[in-house]
């Protein structure tokens, strides 16, 4: 029987390169509270990702919590129903409320001709998501957001390393989030980061990561722990070292994909605007147009399944349908057809480093059977 192939598997350096870090850690006996390794990536992701200001924290998810809480967000917070459940998650945990607004229909991300009409009195930010590691239409959105007077933080979890006409597109919003949980092409196992503009705000997200404390005896607001600890950070500095090598493999399989996929009637491949550069194939998306093709997409997901090829239909079901938020009014259907349309067609094929030419090929047979 053939292996089992899943959507993602991390890349991990040899073991025998991480061993001297964790010998450090334990002669120093510091695991967390701001480290020597937790500082020193900092600093070094700050530079490979051509950013001002790094803060780590244990995962994206605490990152995206605390960020809405470092510009006081309250109120009503734009967002998109195409993303990770964890996006809107976040506004919930800060008592805001979500508004959805529909998506474009080639790149997935949320439609800047859609935002000024959900606009209200109670709305205070925007927050998208650079789906799939696409760019958003920064412009416009900050257009937007100066004339209403809004805070802008980009959900940009896929976006790790990716450039923008030349330029870093974490760069853009007042501030913007990243994850490297182990499903992404940088990871630290768990972790995640915020990526700010001045260091008047670095230190206020580091105040909050750390429970508030300003100082020993000064707790400046209610924070959280959610400081990443030294053996997530030194993984970390590992996992830099390696990064340009993973994402070249990940390249190569994107193209073989690209090449042969595209001759199949009725699958769709994701576009990519012609600015974006360093793009870091976080996913393969694929959308399939079910009376072009002859199969649904359900179909083809769960023939692939039966076959031991683990997709994922990423994004499915929309957030506005779970029942935290199937209530809302921007929830409901026929206010978002173009989030719908994706969500119904896509499936996230298997993309990482060490997934073989042979286990590709297979999967594109499997297709076009």
């Amino acid at each position: 029987m053939s292996k089992n192939i899943f959507v993602t598997q991390p890349a991990l350096p040899p073991l025998d390169e991480f061993i001297p870090y964790l010998e450090q850690i334990w002669e120093s006996k510091i695991l967390t509270n701001n480290g020597q390794f937790h500082r020193q990536l900092e600093g070094e992701l700050a530079e490979f990702l051509d950013v001002p200001y790094v803060s780590l924290f244990t995962n994206g998810t605490l990152a995206l919590f605390t960020a809405l809480q470092v510009l006081r967000i309250t109120g009503e917070v734009i967002t998109t129903p195409y993303s990770f459940v964890a996006t809107t998650n976040a506004l919930w945990w800060n008592n805001i409320k979500p508004v959805f607004v529909d998506v474009d229909p080639i790149y997935g991300n949320l439609d800047p001709n859609k935002i000024e009409e959900a606009i209200t009195p109670m709305t205070t930010a925007i927050l998208p998501v650079h789906v799939y590691g696409n760019p958003c239409d920064v412009q416009r959105i900050q257009e937007i957001a100066d004339t209403y007077g809004l805070k802008v933080i980009y959900d940009a979890a896929h976006t790790f390393g990716n450039k923008f006409k030349g330029h870093s597109i974490l760069n853009w919003g007042d501030l913007s989030t990243l994850s490297f949980h182990a499903t992404k092409p940088y990871n630290t196992m768990e972790g995640g980061a915020i990526v700010c503009q001045d260091d008047k705000t670095k230190q206020r997200i580091d105040y909050l990561k750390n429970f508030g404390f300003a100082d020993e005896v000064t707790v400046m607001a209610p924070g959280i722990n959610s400081k990443m600890n030294e053996m997530q950070a030194a993984l970390g500095l590992l996992q830099l070292k390696n990064h340009k090598k993973n994402i070249e493999k990940r390249q190569q399989i994107a193209k073989q994909y690209c090449d042969e996929l595209n001759e199949i009637y009725g699958i769709n491949l994701l576009e990519h605007p012609t600015e974006l550069g360093n793009y870091n194939n976080s996913y393969f998306p694929i959308f399939i147009d079910e009376k072009a093709y002859g199969k649904s997409r359900d179909e083809l997901y769960f023939y692939l399944k039966e076959k031991g090829i683990y997709g994922r239909r990423y994004f499915y079901p929309l957030i506005s349908d779970f029942p935290s938020y199937r209530g809302l009014e921007s929830a409901k259907s026929d206010k978002l057809p173009n989030a719908r349309k994706l969500a119904k067609e896509v499936i996230c094929l298997p993309i990482y480093p060490d997934l073989n030419k042979s286990d590709i090929n297979r999967i594109i047979e499997l297709i076009k059977a």
